[in-house]
């Protein structure tokens, strides 16, 4: 079993900044990719972005190209992403998930997710 546990969730205003983070324990050895999906009230979980075990690959979904960035830090075994220019779109609950699929981008192909952390922009 893999257990995520996301903190750094907040209200900010449009244009701040946050930055998330996503501690995992347990079994983690296969689960090479890790990514953050999130969620608004009345729509389906959205990719956000994911990075490979070696941080060799990262890639992001459209809309939030060039405001986040996704890291990992295998040692303390923690994934983050910090959120800069943030706009009221990107409100929404942030779940981590761990997986073994290399560019899997789809919610089904993760196999472990947290409980999630409320991110709210105001404008």
């Amino acid at each position: 079993q893999v257990q995520l546990v996301e903190s750094g969730g907040g209200l900010v205003q449009a244009g701040g900044s946050l930055r998330l983070s996503c501690a995992a324990s347990g079994r983690t050895a296969g689960r090479s990719t890790m990514a953050w999906f999130r969620q608004a009230p009345g729509k389906e979980r959205e990719f956000v972005a994911a990075i490979s075990r070696s941080s060799s690959f990262t890639y992001y979904t459209d809309s939030v190209k060039g405001r986040f960035t996704i890291s990992r830090a295998n040692a303390e075994n923690t994934v983050y992403v910090q959120m800069n220019n943030l706009k009221p779109e990107d409100t929404a609950v942030y779940f981590c998930a761990a997986g073994s699929m290399i560019y899997a981008r789809a919610p089904g192909e993760f196999d472990y997710w947290g409980q999630g952390t409320q991110v709210t922009v105001s404008s």
